[in-house]
């Protein structure tokens, strides 16, 4: 057992939530609550020019329906807060001096032109350009390592634009620990000196994500693997600060279905299915994207093919609870490369969960579809439909394809089913089962199928000669359950009118 455990999920408010995203908070949300920790969420909402209003709300929202809400976070147990980066510049201001007083950091005046002409003059070369150990102390660069006290303090005062760097060190190997990829090991002269904080006061994400990780007292890291890159970098920040450093978990990718590259939104407009959890409404342009809720996916099933994409429990076993995945998760049997995303399996996924399902839940589900087409039953006939179409339904949106004709009398037929099943001699067939159906006093199931049976035993006739077109004449086409339910279900009246329908129509 891992002792007080702290993890954080922390979005930045750019837009809704990709599955991507998801995943990283359920895999933080099931690691805190298997060690009995604490799951956070922190809004990164430095890059103001990207914000978007409503994108916070999206988050809170997304992690409510998949069954994953945060401890603490803007709004609850704000014992760490505030919660978003935004209200805390002054903190990691404070936190900048101090890595300049210590000689981990550095301020430098370059302009954006002058960097574009060193990029351009590298480039030239054939080489590639890095503000680093290589350069930033030789007196092309305009930064406090090369200018005097005097000269800093003359730039600062006057308003000139900076930022502060991070000095990354000279000739050193770094050794780090990844709970997912095990040893990494960078040479700091391959570093470049990033920046960590910008004259209109506000810090970048590195410089924000470390102090805030450290004074929320975070013990694991773990994100997505696009940080893989920036892990170097953070754990010289706690080696500046003199901080104990946080375990590191980088997860793989989302892959696209055709398995190369990161699953977009893209990727979903083009084959049909979401890449977010819940349908999304851009502000500026009112553009919808699709979500997994209003496609009709169970947030269950939802959150059982997140977790099975880049984990697996070591077992067959791939239907699990929200417990039971909370109990069965392990980062070291979280996988090192892309999972590839199944819109497929998805949809496999809440098949499962379909037939699980309570038939009442369901009921309630199908009552305002129905509604909405203007059919009013009873909810005890809804629910008799609802247990007899469910096995072969993927989601509630399939139940009225599935069931539409224990509410209303097919007008149509289905053409090949037609042709092939109402022969000469069908009609006459059809009329002489009415005369036998009229005479079934008990109208159950299993009394009429013995009844009309019986029947055809008697006529000494192959079944499907009266079995195909009596379905036919019920349903409109070769579907639904078992035929004699149906009778049952519609009534005498009904079945019978019905095949009146089709003895006139076919």
């Amino acid at each position: 057992m891992e002792s007080n455990v702290r993890v954080r999920f922390a979005p930045s408010p750019t837009g809704p939530l990709h599955i991507g995203g998801v995943r990283t908070a359920l895999y933080n949300y099931l690691f805190a609550k298997k060690h009995n920790g604490t799951f956070i969420l922190r809004i990164e909402d430095t890059d103001q020019t990207r914000y978007v209003a409503n994108a916070e709300q999206y988050i809170i929202d997304a992690l409510d329906w998949c069954n994953i809400p945060f401890d603490e976070g803007p709004g609850k147990n704000e014992k760490f807060g505030p919660y978003r980066q935004s209200e805390r510049k002054e903190i990691y201001k404070q936190y900048a001096n101090e890595l300049i007083n210590s000689g981990w950091a550095y301020y430098a005046f370059d302009t954006s032109e002058a960097l574009d002409a060193e990029r351009k003059g590298h480039e030239a070369e054939g080489k590639t350009f890095i503000y680093n150990w290589h350069n930033r102390a030789k007196g092309r660069l305009v930064n406090s390592l090369v200018l005097t006290d005097e000269e800093v303090k003359e730039k600062l005062n006057a308003g000139e634009n900076y930022v502060i760097r991070f000095k990354s060190p000279q000739d050193e190997t770094l050794l780090m620990q990844d709970e997912i990829r095990g040893n990494i090991k960078i040479e700091t002269n391959t570093l470049d000196d990033k920046i960590l904080f910008k004259s209109d006061g506000m810090p970048t994400y590195h410089l924000a994500n470390i102090v805030d990780d450290h004074l929320m007292e975070i013990s694991h890291v773990i994100r997505g693997e696009e940080w893989l890159p920036s892990m170097a970098l953070h754990i010289l920040l706690y080696k500046a600060f003199g901080w104990d450093a946080p375990k590191f978990a980088h997860l793989p990718l989302i892959l696209k279905p055709v398995g190369k590259g990161k699953l977009s939104k893209r990727d979903g407009d083009k084959l049909g299915f979401p890449v977010f959890p819940l349908e999304y409404t851009n502000e500026v342009s009112s553009d919808v994207s699709r979500g997994y809720k209003e496609d009709g996916y169970f947030s269950d099933a939802f959150i059982n093919m997140l977790a099975f994409l880049g984990w697996n429990p070591g077992t067959e076993q791939e239907i699990f609870s929200l417990e039971e995945l909370v109990q069965s998760f392990d980062l070291k049997r979280v996988s090192k490369s892309g999972a590839k995303f199944s819109p497929e399996k998805a949809s496999w996924f809440n098949q499962q969960y379909m037939q699980t399902k309570d038939d009442a839940a369901l009921t309630e589900l199908y009552l305002p579809i129905l509604a909405e087409k203007g059919i009013t039953k009873d909810k005890e006939y809804v629910l008799k439909v609802v247990a007899s179409i469910k096995e072969r339904a993927v989601f509630v949106n399939d139940f009225w394809d599935l069931s539409s004709f224990f509410f209303e009398t097919p007008t149509e037929y289905d053409a090949k089913a037609s042709k092939k099943n109402w022969k000469e001699g069908t009609s006459e067939l059809m009329k002489e089962l009415i005369t036998v159906i009229s005479s079934v006093e008990d109208f159950s199931s299993e009394n009429t199928e013995k009844e009309i049976k019986e029947w055809i035993t008697a006529k000494e006739i192959g079944f499907g000669k009266v079995m195909q077109p009596l379905r036919l004449s019920l349903v409109g086409a070769l579907k639904g359950p078992h035929l004699f339910d149906i009778i049952a279900m519609i009534g005498k009246k009904e079945t019978i009118k019905r095949l009146e329908n089709a003895i006139e129509k076919l």
